[in-house]
C-alpha cells in the first residue's frame, strides 16, 4: 500500500483534515491543539491512541479513509492530547481527569455542546469515562479496540502481565522514532517498507512525542482501570474490534448497557459503514427522545465528619457553635476552590459532590482536613465514585451509601477512598496506602485505601 502524505490530503466538506486551520483551546493553563473538518448534522470528537501529531503531515491510508468517511457524515474535532504533538509539551503524563478536561475544553472552544465521542485504543478508557461522567454531552460512544485496563489480572486475562508491559514500555521508549520501530509499524499497517515511508513514519513518531513522554504515558496507562464505570455509560455504544480481540470486545460490550459489538479485520469504520450509519441514526433518534436532564450520572461523592464531636461540644459548651460555624465556612471555602458542590449537611458532617473528577475531590478533601487543624478539630473523610440517581436535583443511590459508609470506616485525619477512586486517578501523582478489605454495612466487602500525606 502506498504512502499517504501532504500530497494527498482528504477533502472533507470543502476543507482538508490535513490542512484545516490549527486552533488552540485553553484547558486550565494548558493549550490544546485541535482541528475541525467535515460537515454534517452532528459533531464527532476523535480521541486518538497513545500519541498523535496534527502537524506531522503523514497519514496512514486507513486513517485517510476513516477521516474522509467521518467528515462526510459529521463535523469532526481531532486534537493532540496535552504533552504530545503540537499541544503544550513538558507537562508530564496527563491523568484521565486532565484528558477529560482537554476534551471539554476543545468542545467548548469549537462551540460543540454535544458530540459522538470516538475513542481509539488508549483513548478508549478516557472516552468511556467521559461518556459516563458527562451523559448530557455524549450523544453516542464509539470504542475501537478499547482497553479498559492495560495489565492483566485473574479476571482480566486480555492484557500482558505487569512485567511484560514494563518490558514493552522500555523497548518502545528505546526505539521510539527510529527506523526499527517504523519498519514494525509499516509491516503491521500493510505499508510498503520503502525509504520514503519509513522516514515519514519515524518523523511522525518524533513529532508526536519524545521517548520520555512515551514512557511516561505508558507508565500512567499501566495504572488505569475503568471497568467499574462501564455499567454507568448511558449513551448508545458501538464497540469495534479485530477478530483476534473479539473476546475482549465482548467483555467491554457486555458491561455497557445495550452496547453493540462489531468485528472487522482492521477495526476500521470504513469496513462497517452500513453498520455505523444505522448505529448513528438510532443514536440521534435516541438523543432527540432523551430527557433534557439525565436521571443518572457518574459522580464522586465526599463525606466529612468531625472526630469525637459530641465530646468536643461538651468540653467547649457555649463556644462550640462559634467553632462549628468556622469549621463550616472553611469547608465551603475549599469546596468552592475545587469546584465542588455542597449537597447536604447533618450536624457536623458534610456531603458534597459536583467535582470535575475524583482527583480534584481527593485534593479538596485533603485541603479541608488541613484547613481546620488549627481549630483544634480532627476530621475524617470518605470518597467514592459511582453511578448516582438524580432525585429533585440531589444525588441518591448505592454510590452515596457506599461513600457514607467509607467515611465511617476512616480514622482520625484519614482521607479514605474506595478502590474505584484509586483506579480512576492514575497519573495524578496521588499515592495511597492499602487499608485492606472492609465489610461496609449493607453494601458488602470493599477494598479501601488511605491517601498518603
Amino acid at each position: 500500500m502506498p504512502l499517504v502524505s501532504r500530497g494527498r490530503p482528504g477533502k472533507l466538506g470543502g476543507m482538508s483534515f490535513d490542512t484545516a486551520e490549527v486552533r488552540y483551546a485553553n484547558s486550565g493553563e494548558v493549550r490544546v491543539a485541535y482541528r475541525v473538518f467535515g460537515a454534517g448534522p452532528f459533531d464527532v470528537v476523535f480521541v486518538s491512541g497513545l500519541t498523535s501529531s496534527l502537524d506531522a503531515g503523514f497519514w496512514l491510508p486507513e486513517e485517510v479513509e476513516e477521516f474522509e468517511m467521518l467528515g462526510a457524515m459529521a463535523r469532526c474535532l481531532i486534537f493532540d492530547k496535552r504533552g504530545t504533538g503540537i499541544s503544550d509539551r513538558g507537562i508530564g503524563a496527563p491523568s484521565l481527569e486532565e484528558r477529560m478536561d482537554d476534551v471539554r475544553a476543545v468542545m467548548d472552544s469549537a462551540d460543540c455542546h454535544q458530540a459522538v465521542i470516538y475513542g481509539r485504543r488508549d483513548g478508549g478508557a478516557m472516552s468511556a469515562l467521559f461518556a459516563a461522567a458527562y451523559p448530557e454531552r455524549t450523544v453516542a460512544l464509539i470504542l475501537a479496540n478499547p482497553q479498559p485496563r492495560f495489565t492483566s489480572t485473574p479476571d482480566f486475562p486480555w492484557a500482558p502481565t505487569r512485567d511484560e508491559y514494563d518490558r514493552r514500555t522500555d523497548e518502545d521508549a528505546r526505539t521510539w522514532g527510529t527506523r526499527q520501530q517504523a519498519f514494525a509499524i509499516a509491516a503491521n499497517a500493510g505499508l510498503e517498507q520503502d525509504e520514503e515511508t519509513l522516514t515519514a513514519l519515524a518523523r511522525r513518531m518524533r513529532l508526536a512525542a519524545s521517548p520520555g513522554a512515551v514512557r511516561a504515558l505508558r507508565k500512567m496507562n499501566a495504572e488505569i482501570d475503568v471497568r467499574s464505570v462501564l455499567p454507568s455509560v448511558q449513551a448508545p455504544t458501538l464497540v469495534l474490534t479485530y477478530p483476534t480481540d473479539a473476546e475482549l470486545g465482548r467483555y467491554v460490550a457486555e458491561r455497557i448497557p445495550d452496547a453493540e459489538q462489531t468485528e472487522s479485520e482492521r477495526a476500521r469504520l470504513p469496513d462497517i459503514e452500513p453498520t455505523l450509519t444505522a448505529f448513528l441514526a438510532r443514536a440521534r433518534t435516541d438523543w432527540a427522545n432523551r430527557a433534557s436532564e439525565p436521571e443518572r450520572v457518574l459522580a464522586t461523592v465526599l463525606f466529612t465528619d468531625i472526630v469525637d464531636s459530641t465530646q468536643k461540644a461538651l468540653e467547649l459548651g457555649p463556644r462550640w457553635p462559634e467553632l462549628l460555624h468556622e469549621h463550616n465556612l472553611r469547608i465551603r471555602r475549599e469546596l468552592a476552590r475545587y469546584r465542588g458542590r455542597e449537597i447536604d449537611t447533618a450536624g457536623d458532617g458534610f456531603f458534597a459532590s459536583g467535582f470535575d473528577g475524583p482527583a480534584r475531590a481527593i485534593r479538596c478533601a485533603c485541603a479541608i482536613r488541613d484547613s481546620i487543624r488549627d481549630l483544634g478539630l480532627q476530621i475524617r473523610v470518605g470518597l467514592h465514585t459511582g453511578e448516582c440517581d438524580l432525585v429533585d436535583g440531589k444525588l441518591a443511590g448505592l454510590a452515596v451509601v457506599v461513600g457514607a459508609r467509607i467515611a465511617g470506616e476512616a480514622n482520625q485525619g484519614d482521607v479514605l477512598v474506595s478502590g474505584t477512586v484509586r483506579d480512576l486517578v492514575a497519573g495524578s501523582g496521588i499515592e495511597f496506602e492499602p487499608r485492606g478489605t472492609h465489610q461496609l454495612k449493607g453494601v458488602g466487602d470493599w477494598p479501601l485505601f488511605a491517601v498518603r500525606p
